[in-house]
């Protein structure tokens, strides 16, 4: 990329920054955007605009967040699923319709940790994107866990470690598939990830077998396994801090070889280059203002949405497990999945599987755990005990992802197995009732 042209002070000058052919069509506010952070992007200055004043550039913004997605067009449910929960309307317009609106803000929030990303490097920025992207369950689930809806929280939580790794995963092994014959990643980082997905599993087998085990009655037993699971989950948030030091820290060169193959690969492409170079729309004070802003509409849909499903399940006959294991994590990922698959399409098989298996990792190792020791704190009885039937699932579905990834290579055939896994465990939980065993791991609980 040639050298910006007529630096001053190391900005670029307003003088011929309108004529710069990357400020065409980038973010329509009249002034340079600014200069190359050191990761292959260009970011904004942080100055004000050059002319025009605060309405102009605050309207410039807020279209170009509006216009960064087409889903963004459901936007409109916001207000009215607010309105239907604080006017009292029947439980399936409160449900539907702050369902549909947690779908736009679920984008927005992607789109405003990207823009947030750019700034901050890759290995950080895929964190940040991690981490962002699992905001829509944690809210709901906090929500959730206040009301004592605890099988809607672990419905949830196993439902986006489901959804990730096989859903996600498989449609980026499929759709890639299609478009290249075979494609490769990095098998070091993805083992990595999966041993650490390994490990999580066994937090939910153990409880799970230690109670099969146990004799007397079920509440003294649930109260071993509650101190079981607050234990265990103390150790799983000091893996997941260790697992951040890993990668951010004393082998951070592992994740960075893994990008710099990828570019080097692209590099080979004569379209690849103008590719590579993107544009951040939003400062880091305007990403964060947005992601504040849509955090706390999720939190009051997700308020209405939780508040409404015991009508649902009353009047439709859907089990909470169905709602909570795949209905709210499809929606609270849906701009995620697009942008991983998307990824996937253009052989960037790396960058994928991060967001999949690293989006698992993060619910298993930090999320869950967190909300059981929340539960705690709160006085709610989270625990990490899963029924039998759940807990299987969850192992079969982390052995199958990781005999799929082991060899380093991705085809369509394996994106289906995945595809047609995740379909299975879909009809299996919407037949599934909720009677069929404990609710919110008490057992006996009506």
């Amino acid at each position: 990329m040639p050298p910006p042209r007529d630096i001053e002070g190391g900005h670029p000058s307003r003088q011929n920054s309108e004529r710069d052919p990357l400020l065409d069509g980038s973010n329509g506010n009249g002034y340079a955007v600014g200069y190359g952070n050191g990761n292959g992007y260009m970011v904004p200055q942080g100055q004000g605009p050059a002319r025009g004043g605060f309405v102009r550039h605050v309207y410039s913004k807020t279209k170009a967040v509006l216009l960064s997605n087409y889903v963004n067009i459901l936007l409109v449910f916001v207000p009215l699923g607010i309105i239907a929960g604080v006017m009292g309307w029947g439980p399936t317009a409160v449900f539907v319709m702050n369902f549909l609106a947690i779908i736009p803000l679920a984008a927005l929030l992607s789109f405003a940790t990207e823009e947030l990303a750019l700034m901050v490097g890759e290995t950080l920025g895929g964190l940040l994107n991690a981490t962002f992207g699992n905001a829509v369950e944690l809210i709901v689930s906090i929500v959730a866990l206040t009301k004592g809806e605890i099988r809607i929280v672990q419905a949830s939580m196993l439902g986006s470690i489901l959804s990730n790794i096989l859903l996600v995963l498989g449609m980026c092994f499929f759709f890639g598939g299609l478009k290249h014959r075979e494609q490769n990643f990095n098998t070091t980082v993805a083992s990595t990830m999966s041993s650490l997905m390994a490990v999580a599993t066994s937090s939910l087998i153990i409880p799970a077998a230690l109670y099969s085990t146990l004799a007397g009655s079920k509440e003294a037993s649930f109260g071993l396994i509650l101190d079981l699971s607050r234990g265990t989950s103390v150790v799983l948030l000091i893996l997941y801090v260790l697992y951040l030091v890993f990668q951010l820290g004393t082998h951070s060169y592992l994740f960075d070889a893994q990008h710099e193959s990828a570019e080097r690969g692209d590099e080979t492409d004569d379209e690849s280059p103008p590719e590579e170079q993107q544009i951040a729309l939003l400062s880091g004070i305007e990403s964060g203002i947005v992601l504040v802003v849509v955090t706390v509409l999720v939190a009051i849909c997700a308020e209405y949405l939780v508040g409404s499903i015991d009508d649902i399940v009353a009047s439709s006959g859907i089990s909470k497990t169905f709602i909570g294991l795949i209905l709210i994590p499809i929606v609270g990922n849906a701009a995620e999945h697009v942008t991983a698959v998307v990824v996937a399409m253009k052989n960037k098989m790396d960058l994928a599987i991060g967001v999949a298996i690293g989006s698992s990792m993060q619910i298993a190792l930090l999320v869950t755990p967190f909300l059981v020791i929340l539960g705690w704190i709160i006085g709610q009885p989270m625990s990490l005990y899963f029924e039998t039937f759940e807990t299987v699932v969850f192992f079969v579905s982390v052995l199958i992802t990781n005999y799929l990834i082991q060899d380093g290579k991705s085809n369509y055939l394996e994106g289906a197995m995945l595809l047609g896994i995740y379909t299975i465990i879909a009809i299996s939980f919407f037949v599934y009732p909720d009677s069929a065993g404990s609710l919110g791991g008490i057992p006996a609980q009506p």
